[in-house]
C-alpha cells in the first residue's frame, strides 16, 4: 500500500539551514567517552560532572552526553533510530572504517547512492551512522524526490582510499548530518516536522519519510518499522534527548516561532534559542547563526 500523501503547501525553511548539536543518554559517562573517543574519533572539551561536550578539536561540539544512571535500550519505543556523523571526504570515511576494524567493532555498511555509509551501536544500544557524502551533482531527482538505495558497499575500496598515517581524530569539518527517529505514526511526524516546522519531502515510501532543507537529500528520517503505536522513551531510557536545528538568521527562528505558535506547540524562548519538544518527547533547539 502507498503512503497517503503529504501536505507540500507549507513555507519550507531557509536553504541553509543545517543539523547542530545533539544530546545523547547513557547510562555509564566514562564508558561513553572511551568509546567516543577511541573508536569514533571525537575529542572532550572538558571532563566532570554534568554533561560532556564531544566534537573536533577547536570546532564547536557535536554531541553531548547525558549520564542517565541506569538507562537501558528500549529499542521498541518512538526515539532514536540512529544519528549520522557526516565526514568531509571519502578518505575519512575510509580512515573511519580502519578505526572502527582495529576496534573490534561489529558494523553495517550500505551504498545509498547519495552517500556512503557504515552503521553501528555505541555501548548502550544508540544506533550511529558514519557517513560521507557524493558530490550533489552525482545525485538524481525525479519528480522532485532523490533516488536513494541500499546497495552493497565497496569496503575494500574504502580501505584502499584510506587517508595514509592518520592520527585517529575525526577530521575537521565533521558535522551532524542527519537524525533519523522511529516513530509511532509517520503521518503525524511528517506532519509535524514538514506541515509545522518547514523540512522538505525528499523521499516517502511504506512506512518511512525523509526531509530536508535546502535540496539535502535528508536531515531527518522517520520510520514505523518496528515502532508502529509505541509510546515514546522513557526520560531515564538511553537514547535520543534532544538535537538541534541551525538557521541563518534570528528572523528565520522567528519565523519558526510564529508557526509553532499558530499551531499550538509550547515553545520556550531562552538564551537566544527556542525550544519545543516534539510528539514523542524529543527536545528540539531552534538556533540561529
Amino acid at each position: 500500500m502507498d503512503p497517503k500523501p503529504f501536505k507540500t503547501d507549507v513555507p519550507a525553511l531557509h536553504p541553509a539551514t543545517q543539523l547542530g548539536p545533539i544530546t545523547i543518554r547513557v547510562a555509564d559517562l566514562e564508558r561513553s567517552l572511551r568509546f567516543y573517543e577511541k573508536v569514533i574519533g571525537l575529542t572532550s572539551a572538558r571532563r566532570g560532572g554534568g554533561d560532556v561536550p564531544l566534537g573536533v578539536e577547536d570546532e564547536p561540539p557535536l554531541i553531548l552526553l547525558q549520564e542517565t544512571p541506569g538507562a537501558r535500550h528500549l529499542p521498541r519505543n518512538s526515539g532514536l533510530y540512529h544519528f549520522a556523523i557526516l565526514l568531509p571526504t571519502r578518505a575519512d570515511l575510509g580512515s573511519a572504517l580502519q578505526r572502527l576494524i582495529d576496534s573490534d567493532v561489529r558494523i553495517g555498511q550500505a551504498d545509498h547512492l547519495v552517500s556512503e555509509a557504515l552503521y553501528l551501536s555505541d555501548p548502550d544500544g544508540n544506533g550511529m551512522e558514519i557517513y560521507r557524502d557524493r558530490p550533489r551533482a552525482e545525485w538524481t531527482w525525479r519528480g522532485g524526490k532523490v533516488e536513494m538505495a541500499v546497495d552493497p558497499l565497496d569496503l575494500d575500496s574504502l580501505l584502499r582510499d584510506a587517508a595514509p598515517g592518520g592520527s585517529g581524530a575525526a577530521p575537521a569539518g565533521t558535522t551532524i548530518g542527519h537524525i533519523h527517529l522511529q516513530v509511532s505514526d509517520v503521518q503525524q511526524a511528517v506532519q509535524f516536522y514538514h506541515g509545522i516546522l518547514g523540512f522538505d519531502i525528499t523521499a516517502a515510501f511504506q512506512g518511512a519519510a525523509f526531509l530536508s532543507a535546502g535540496g539535502y537529500h535528508h536531515h531527518l528520517g522517520l520510520n514505523s518499522w518496528s515502532s508502529r503505536g509505541a509510546p515514546p522513551a522513557p526520560p531515564d531510557a538511553a537514547g535520543l534527548e534532544s538535537f538541534s536545528i541551525r538557521v541563518p538568521s534570528k528572523n528565520e527562528q522567528g519565523r519558526i516561532a510564529e508557526r509553532l505558535k499558530a499551531a499550538g506547540v509550547a515553545g520556550v524562548l531562552e538564551n537566544g534559542r527556542v525550544s519545543v519538544r516534539d510528539p514523542w518527547n524529543i527536545g528540539i533547539e531552534i538556533l540561529a547563526a
